[in-house]
Formats: structure tokens, sequence, C-alpha cells
């Protein structure tokens, strides 16, 4: 179960789509295409150091700026024997080289598109209010027990109206790897962090009440509130620029599936 703030930053689009890949700031430093050392005739370019460098997230300094440009050398010299062997024609090769210019192109054009649709601060605020609703004012201190059946569910409520230890019934009785082992311990969870059916149960049981069977995808739950506490939400300007990015990999998202709207996409794998 995770708090507020870890809900907000790890949301996002997974694979392609997540914008760590191509959300740096754009440097402001102009550049040039002048070559700063050729190899065998083949020239290396500032505009090539400078990617490198930006790439690598470090601090440019000319110890790295040499350090680079050595190693464009070598990539240079490499490349040129592989392109004497004839690798450059491999088919396995050139589908690498195929998608390495796809990624290049993806990134470029998501950093573009995220730049041209800046998330505005109102929109920002507006994500954190309704998450924050969604949250409560109170956090649950829960042991539950997930069975597969109502059935399993309903026998494990009467064995517990007949005195059974909730914690023994958990390690014996629970498939919740996460919990199983600790005698159905969720710890601490706010009521977002679960599923609706998981939360609206867990809102009407008082300290030391155990639920009816409570049904979820995840199976059948027994749910015992031991404590509560009230829930501090994390400030707006901690979490701002998770959400920022939430919000940008979501506007990504609605982009990408409006392009997949209007594309002609054919299976052709059984032709």
């Amino acid at each position: 179960m995770m708090s507020l703030k870890s809900r907000v930053m790890m949301a996002g689009i997974a694979g392609l789509l997540t914008l760590s890949a191509c959300n740096a700031e754009e440097s402001t430093k102009s550049v040039s295409d002048k070559a700063v050392v050729t190899v065998n005739g083949t020239p290396i370019s500032e505009t090539q150091v400078d990617a490198l460098i930006k790439s690598q997230g470090q601090k440019d300094t000319p110890e790295l700026r040499k350090a680079v440009r050595n190693d464009l050398v070598s990539r240079a010299l490499i490349a040129q024997e592989a392109n004497k062997k004839g690798m450059d024609k491999d088919v396995d090769v050139k589908a690498q080289m195929d998608l390495a210019t796809q990624l290049v192109l993806v990134r470029a054009y998501l950093q573009d598109y995220v730049k041209s649709h800046p998330i505005s601060d109102s929109a920002i605020k507006a994500e954190y209010d309704k998450i924050k609703a969604q949250m409560g004012d109170k956090e649950y201190k829960v042991r539950h027990i997930l069975v597969d059946s109502e059935a399993a569910a309903n026998d494990i409520e009467a064995q517990l109206k007949k005195g059974a230890k909730f914690d023994k019934l958990a390690s014996e009785k629970s498939k919740d790897p996460g919990s199983k082992d600790k005698g159905g311990d969720l710890g601490w969870i706010a009521r977002g962090n679960v599923v609706p059916a998981f939360g609206d149960a867990l809102a009407k049981l008082k300290k030391g009440e155990t639920s009816a069977p409570v049904h979820s995808p995840f199976g059948w739950h027994v749910i015992k509130l031991e404590d509560t506490r009230p829930l501090k939400a994390p400030a707006f300007d901690a979490i701002k620029d998770g959400l920022m990015k939430r919000l940008e990999q979501q506007e990504v998202q609605k982009a990408v599936e409006e392009l997949r709207a209007k594309a002609k996409i054919e299976d052709t794998s059984a032709k």
C-alpha cells in the first residue's frame, strides 16, 4: 500500500512513453556541426559530443569533453571495421539500427510534445485536490485474510466468531503473499490506496471490529480494523513536480491514442 506521495511519484506510462527518458531540460547553449576530430576522414561533430554529454547527465567540463571525444573516436573506429565486414547489411543488425533511430525520434517527438503542451498550475492543483479527496483524512491500521471463495471467507468469519485468532488464521489461510507471514498485517493504509470495495468496508468498521466477507477483484477478504489516525497529506509543493509529470504522461498517452485512432494498422503476422 502506497502513500499519496508514493502513488503520485510512481504513476506513469511504461516503456517508451515513460517521460523519464525524454523530459530533460533542453540546453540553451547553441551548438554547431563543425568537426572537432576526424577518424579516417569521417568527422565527429561538436553536436555529437554535446549530445553524448547531455545523455550522460554529467556536468560539462573540459575533462569530460575530452573523454567523450575519445569515446566517440573509438566508436567510429569500431563502426568502420564493422562496415568493412558488412555487418551493417546483417538483417538483425539493420533491425537494431532501425529501432535505435526510431527510439531517438520517439524521444524527440515526446519531448517536443510536452514542451508545446505545458501543464497549467491550475491543472496541477486540481489533480492534487482530487487525489487528496480520494485518500480521505484517515489512515487505518489493518489486517486482512484473502481467500478465493465466499464459502472460505464465511468459514473464516465463523471461526473468528468462535474465538479463533485473526493473525493465526491469516498465516494459515490467506493467499496474500505480502501479509500472510505477518498475520495479515497491511500496516497503515489510506482508503484511497485500496480498491473501492475494500475501502468502503474499511470506512464502516470501528476500532477492533472485523468485517463480513468483502469481494474485490483479488478475491474475498475478511478485514480487521486495529486502529485509526489522522492522515496528513504531503504539501502541494512537495509533490508538484511529480504531479506535473503524471499529467504530462496522461497527455502523451492521449496523443498516442489519437494517433492510433487515425492510423491504418493492419496485423499481417498471419498472412
